[in-house]
């Protein structure tokens, strides 16, 4: 039988490589779509395709076939406002040329600040900032787009971890690790819904074989939903597995808001992760149901053995030299 095949556009990203991953080891043909030359060697059987997004001609051409397209293009922070819609759109057209399913990894952003504390398909989007406006405008393209025959699943999901650098474990929670410091961005007593990677992602490869025509369909992909003071037990039995924990234990501090608030003021990327602190002091986790009623269990990576491959994917830890000559 022919392997079924999928584009992931952005797949030089950390979802994007997540996705391709997951793909290829479930046994899809895996096209990757990404503009510079991987860094690292593809997984056996990958296909690397270097056309712009913009190109919706040549990429659909070189893609021919693709029965799912897996938007995994997200633009830096600050620049949400100018290019997020714009690489959405183009994405789409990709999609809507191959005849193929659209997946789309979703936030918790679209129900705003005032969001329950258990977030399943029925609940009501309230965006109350800009970002979360640009995410609610994404998913009501899609709905409208549905009428018109485009069959897209966006899968919701809490904070990434897992997957390499450039999130909230090595950007603030374990800058300091070598110094014996630990630091939670918000209350500990806070829930706070968390998103494995390659748990993900296989829950992208799941729902992109159950084949048919959906229209639009939202799911919710549960992860882990633990309190900072679960969340920092875990990392600090993670670390101490890899002989991180120093002889007294970590310290554990907090992030300085205040501060970052007014330092906001003049940089960029500060001001954007202000407006968006309240998920750290608003409690929610993810109901995810009704995704395992339609496909069935899924992975679940328990939390310390995540965080663990988290901080060896950082190059932290004994293991760590086994590991980079293992990838």
């Amino acid at each position: 039988m022919t392997r079924p095949t999928v584009l992931v556009l952005g797949a030089a990203g950390r979802f994007g490589a997540a996705a391709v991953q997951a793909f290829a080891a479930a046994g899809w043909r895996v096209l990757a779509q990404q503009r510079r030359r991987p860094t690292r060697p593809l997984p056996a059987g990958v296909e690397w395709i270097d056309s712009p997004l913009a190109d919706t001609a040549t990429l659909a051409a070189r893609a021919a076939g693709s029965r799912v397209v897996v938007h995994a293009v997200n633009p830096i922070y600050t620049r949400w406002d100018a290019e997020l819609l714009p690489l959405f759109r183009q994405g789409l057209a990709v999609a809507e040329a191959l005849g193929a399913r659209f997946m789309l990894p979703g936030n918790v952003y679209n129900y705003g600040s005032g969001m329950p504390a258990l977030l399943d398909e029925h609940t009501v989007a309230r965006p109350d900032t800009c970002k979360a406006e640009l995410r609610q405008a994404m998913e009501d393209e899609l709905q409208r787009r549905a009428a018109a025959g485009l069959d897209s699943v966006v899968i919701r999901a809490g904070d990434f971890f897992g997957g390499g650098s450039g999130t909230w474990i090595d950007q603030a929670m374990v800058k300091d690790i070598a110094k014996g410091r630990l630091v939670y961005p918000g209350p500990q007593d806070r829930v706070h819904a968390w998103a494995y990677l390659p748990d993900l992602a296989r829950a992208f490869v799941a729902v992109a074989g159950d084949g048919g025509h959906r229209g639009c369909l939202r799911l919710h992909f549960a992860g882990h939903a633990v309190t900072g003071r679960e969340f920092i037990a875990a990392l600090d039995e993670a670390a101490a597995s890899l002989g991180l924990r120093p002889a007294g234990g970590f310290t554990v501090g907090g992030m300085p808001w205040g501060v970052i608030r007014v330092i906001g003021l003049v940089h960029p990327l500060m001001r954007e992760l202000a407006r968006m602190s309240y998920l750290w002091r608003v409690p929610h986790a993810l109901d995810g149901r009704a995704l395992q009623q339609r496909v069935g269990p899924l992975p679940a990576t328990p939390l310390v053995p995540a965080l663990r491959q988290t901080l060896l994917g950082l190059g932290l830890g004994q293991a760590a030299a086994d590991y980079a000559l293992s990838s």
